[in-house]
Protein backbone atom coordinates (compact mmCIF):
# COMPACT_ATOMS: atom_id res chain seq x y z
CA UNK A 1 0.00 0.00 0.00
CA UNK A 2 1.18 3.42 -0.72
CA UNK A 3 1.60 5.63 1.93
CA UNK A 4 -0.51 8.99 1.88
CA UNK A 5 2.12 12.86 1.85
CA UNK A 6 0.82 15.49 4.03
CA UNK A 7 -0.72 17.42 1.54
CA UNK A 8 -2.56 21.10 1.17
CA UNK A 9 -4.85 22.54 -0.94
CA UNK A 10 -6.46 25.88 -1.36
CA UNK A 11 -10.02 27.08 -2.43
CA UNK A 12 -9.56 30.64 -3.59
CA UNK A 13 -12.55 32.67 -3.67
CA UNK A 14 -13.42 36.20 -4.98
CA UNK A 15 -16.88 38.49 -5.05
CA UNK A 16 -18.57 39.05 -8.03
CA UNK A 17 -20.30 42.17 -9.04
CA UNK A 18 -23.95 40.95 -8.71
CA UNK A 19 -23.08 39.87 -4.49
CA UNK A 20 -21.96 36.15 -5.55
CA UNK A 21 -18.77 34.84 -5.64
CA UNK A 22 -16.14 32.87 -8.26
CA UNK A 23 -13.80 30.35 -7.04
CA UNK A 24 -10.77 29.53 -8.89
CA UNK A 25 -9.99 26.35 -10.57
CA UNK A 26 -6.21 25.77 -11.84
CA UNK A 27 -5.74 23.00 -14.96
CA UNK A 28 -2.74 20.86 -14.55
CA UNK A 29 -0.58 19.64 -17.34
CA UNK A 30 -1.56 16.77 -18.91
CA UNK A 31 1.90 14.47 -18.68
CA UNK A 32 1.56 15.10 -14.96
CA UNK A 33 1.49 12.19 -13.15
CA UNK A 34 -1.38 12.52 -10.87
CA UNK A 35 -4.94 14.15 -12.31
CA UNK A 36 -2.77 15.68 -14.97
CA UNK A 37 -5.16 17.25 -17.31
CA UNK A 38 -7.83 17.94 -14.46
CA UNK A 39 -9.38 20.81 -12.92
CA UNK A 40 -8.58 21.37 -8.99
CA UNK A 41 -7.83 23.62 -6.89
CA UNK A 42 -3.98 25.36 -5.70
CA UNK A 43 -2.07 22.89 -3.76
CA UNK A 44 0.58 20.49 -3.40
CA UNK A 45 2.84 18.51 -0.39
CA UNK A 46 3.80 19.66 2.80
CA UNK A 47 7.56 20.27 2.52
CA UNK A 48 9.72 19.58 5.35
CA UNK A 49 11.27 23.63 5.12
CA UNK A 50 7.39 24.58 5.02
CA UNK A 51 8.11 23.98 8.94
CA UNK A 52 11.84 24.68 9.32
CA UNK A 53 12.34 27.27 12.24
CA UNK A 54 13.79 30.23 9.76
CA UNK A 55 10.21 29.52 7.83
CA UNK A 56 8.10 30.03 11.16
CA UNK A 57 9.83 32.94 12.27
CA UNK A 58 8.03 34.36 9.15
CA UNK A 59 4.72 33.60 9.83
CA UNK A 60 1.93 35.41 11.73
CA UNK A 61 -2.04 35.04 12.65
CA UNK A 62 -1.73 31.67 14.43
CA UNK A 63 0.42 29.54 16.65
CA UNK A 64 1.56 26.05 16.40
CA UNK A 65 -0.93 24.71 19.53
CA UNK A 66 -3.91 25.99 17.83
CA UNK A 67 -3.06 24.65 14.10
CA UNK A 68 -2.27 21.04 15.98
CA UNK A 69 -5.77 21.41 17.52
CA UNK A 70 -7.68 22.40 14.20
CA UNK A 71 -5.77 19.55 12.56
CA UNK A 72 -7.10 17.14 15.53
CA UNK A 73 -3.68 16.43 17.13
CA UNK A 74 -2.39 14.49 14.53
CA UNK A 75 0.59 16.69 14.12
CA UNK A 76 2.81 18.02 15.71
CA UNK A 77 2.59 21.93 16.17
CA UNK A 78 5.46 22.68 13.87
CA UNK A 79 4.41 20.44 11.40
CA UNK A 80 0.89 21.30 11.94
CA UNK A 81 1.64 25.02 11.33
CA UNK A 82 3.67 23.65 8.06
CA UNK A 83 0.52 22.72 6.75
CA UNK A 84 -0.91 26.27 6.70
CA UNK A 85 2.59 27.47 5.42
CA UNK A 86 2.38 25.26 2.19
CA UNK A 87 -1.22 27.04 1.61
CA UNK A 88 0.60 30.35 1.34
CA UNK A 89 3.81 28.84 -0.95
CA UNK A 90 1.69 26.84 -3.11
CA UNK A 91 -0.57 29.76 -3.95
CA UNK A 92 2.54 32.12 -4.93
CA UNK A 93 4.10 29.22 -6.80
CA UNK A 94 1.23 28.42 -8.77
CA UNK A 95 -0.65 31.69 -9.34
CA UNK A 96 1.12 34.48 -7.60
CA UNK A 97 -1.03 34.99 -5.45
CA UNK A 98 0.40 36.08 -2.05
CA UNK A 99 -1.54 35.62 1.54
CA UNK A 100 0.77 38.01 3.67
CA UNK A 101 1.11 40.82 5.66
CA UNK A 102 4.00 43.68 6.28
CA UNK A 103 6.10 43.29 9.80
CA UNK A 104 3.69 45.75 11.17
CA UNK A 105 0.45 43.76 10.05
CA UNK A 106 -1.12 45.40 7.43
CA UNK A 107 -1.89 43.92 4.15
CA UNK A 108 1.19 44.33 1.84
CA UNK A 109 0.53 46.79 -1.61
CA UNK A 110 1.88 45.22 -4.65
CA UNK A 111 0.69 46.99 -7.37
CA UNK A 112 3.98 49.05 -8.42
CA UNK A 113 4.51 48.13 -12.04
CA UNK A 114 8.37 47.50 -10.42
CA UNK A 115 7.75 45.62 -7.03
CA UNK A 116 5.06 43.06 -9.56
CA UNK A 117 7.91 42.39 -11.91
CA UNK A 118 10.98 42.05 -8.80
CA UNK A 119 8.11 39.79 -7.10
CA UNK A 120 7.52 37.43 -10.08
CA UNK A 121 10.98 36.98 -10.93
CA UNK A 122 11.73 36.04 -7.38
CA UNK A 123 8.41 33.44 -7.73
CA UNK A 124 10.00 31.93 -10.90
CA UNK A 125 12.90 31.46 -9.01
CA UNK A 126 11.50 29.54 -6.20
CA UNK A 127 9.95 27.21 -8.80
CA UNK A 128 13.24 26.78 -10.69
CA UNK A 129 14.10 25.44 -7.34
CA UNK A 130 17.05 28.56 -7.45
CA UNK A 131 15.24 30.20 -4.33
CA UNK A 132 13.56 29.68 -0.97
CA UNK A 133 9.96 30.79 0.17
CA UNK A 134 11.40 31.88 3.45
CA UNK A 135 14.53 33.38 2.04
CA UNK A 136 11.94 35.27 -0.55
CA UNK A 137 9.89 36.18 2.31
CA UNK A 138 12.94 37.80 4.05
CA UNK A 139 13.81 39.66 1.21
CA UNK A 140 10.62 41.23 1.02
CA UNK A 141 9.88 41.60 4.74
CA UNK A 142 6.77 39.97 3.89
CA UNK A 143 5.49 37.60 6.54
CA UNK A 144 2.88 34.68 6.06
CA UNK A 145 -1.25 35.83 7.35
CA UNK A 146 -1.68 32.20 8.89
CA UNK A 147 -5.12 33.59 9.76
CA UNK A 148 -6.31 34.29 5.93
CA UNK A 149 -6.18 30.06 5.08
CA UNK A 150 -9.48 29.12 7.16
CA UNK A 151 -9.71 25.39 7.25
CA UNK A 152 -12.53 23.30 5.49
CA UNK A 153 -11.85 19.88 5.31
CA UNK A 154 -9.51 16.58 5.17
CA UNK A 155 -9.24 13.94 2.26
CA UNK A 156 -7.05 11.22 1.79
CA UNK A 157 -6.68 9.84 -1.65
CA UNK A 158 -8.20 6.45 -2.14
CA UNK A 159 -5.67 3.04 -1.83
CA UNK A 160 -6.37 2.47 -5.78
CA UNK A 161 -4.26 5.73 -6.65
CA UNK A 162 -0.23 4.59 -7.24
CA UNK A 163 0.28 8.21 -5.76
CA UNK A 164 -1.82 9.20 -3.08
CA UNK A 165 -2.06 12.00 -0.57
CA UNK A 166 -3.43 13.07 3.02
CA UNK A 167 -4.73 16.69 2.19
CA UNK A 168 -6.01 18.98 4.29
CA UNK A 169 -8.33 22.04 2.28
CA UNK A 170 -8.52 25.38 3.14
CA UNK A 171 -10.79 28.20 2.09
CA UNK A 172 -9.50 31.78 1.70
CA UNK A 173 -10.60 35.43 0.36
CA UNK A 174 -8.58 37.34 -2.81
CA UNK A 175 -6.50 39.79 -0.98
CA UNK A 176 -7.41 43.14 -2.10
CA UNK A 177 -5.29 44.59 -5.39
CA UNK A 178 -4.04 40.98 -6.22
CA UNK A 179 -4.47 39.43 -9.46
CA UNK A 180 -4.10 34.94 -10.18
CA UNK A 181 -1.62 34.58 -13.14
CA UNK A 182 -3.72 32.83 -15.91
CA UNK A 183 -1.36 30.54 -16.28
CA UNK A 184 2.57 29.31 -14.74
CA UNK A 185 4.82 26.12 -15.13
CA UNK A 186 2.36 24.35 -12.49
CA UNK A 187 -0.69 24.89 -14.58
CA UNK A 188 -1.94 25.28 -17.65
CA UNK A 189 -4.32 27.72 -17.35
CA UNK A 190 -6.89 28.91 -14.64
CA UNK A 191 -10.48 30.04 -14.24
CA UNK A 192 -12.87 31.93 -11.78
CA UNK A 193 -16.43 30.50 -12.49
CA UNK A 194 -18.95 29.91 -10.37
CA UNK A 195 -19.21 26.59 -8.17
CA UNK A 196 -22.66 26.12 -10.13
CA UNK A 197 -21.55 26.39 -13.33
CA UNK A 198 -18.02 24.56 -12.81
CA UNK A 199 -20.71 21.59 -11.66
CA UNK A 200 -22.61 21.88 -14.87
CA UNK A 201 -19.67 21.26 -16.94
CA UNK A 202 -18.51 18.47 -15.34
CA UNK A 203 -19.67 16.33 -17.80
CA UNK A 204 -18.37 18.24 -20.54
CA UNK A 205 -15.14 16.10 -22.11
CA UNK A 206 -12.77 19.49 -21.72
CA UNK A 207 -13.96 19.98 -17.84
CA UNK A 208 -12.48 17.32 -16.26
CA UNK A 209 -12.75 17.42 -12.59
CA UNK A 210 -12.92 15.16 -10.13
CA UNK A 211 -14.39 14.35 -5.93
CA UNK A 212 -13.13 16.18 -3.75
CA UNK A 213 -13.29 18.84 -5.68
CA UNK A 214 -16.48 17.99 -7.63
CA UNK A 215 -17.65 17.95 -3.80
CA UNK A 216 -16.25 21.14 -2.35
CA UNK A 217 -17.67 22.57 -5.40
CA UNK A 218 -21.37 21.42 -4.24
CA UNK A 219 -21.10 22.52 -0.52
CA UNK A 220 -19.68 25.70 -1.86
CA UNK A 221 -23.12 25.91 -4.23
CA UNK A 222 -24.97 25.75 -1.29
CA UNK A 223 -24.18 29.99 -0.43
CA UNK A 224 -26.20 32.21 -2.52
CA UNK A 225 -24.45 35.45 -1.34
CA UNK A 226 -20.53 36.30 -0.99
CA UNK A 227 -21.48 37.88 2.64
CA UNK A 228 -23.03 34.40 3.61
CA UNK A 229 -20.08 32.99 2.38
CA UNK A 230 -17.87 35.02 4.48
CA UNK A 231 -20.13 35.40 7.53
CA UNK A 232 -20.06 31.30 8.17
CA UNK A 233 -16.25 30.81 7.21
CA UNK A 234 -15.04 33.76 9.27
CA UNK A 235 -13.03 35.14 5.85
CA UNK A 236 -10.79 38.16 6.27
Amino acid sequence: MVHPRPASTVVLLRPDEAGGFEVLLTRRPAEMRFLGGYYVFPGGTVHHSDYSPKMLTRCRGLDGAEARRILGGAHEPDVALGHWVAVVRELFEEVGILLCVAESGVAIDIRDDAVQKRIERKRRAIVQKKSGFAAFLESENFFCDLSRAVYLDHWVTPEIFSMRFDTRFYIAALPAHQTSLASSEEITHSVWIKPAAALAQIHQHDFPILPPTTTVLGELARFNTWDRLRSVYDLA
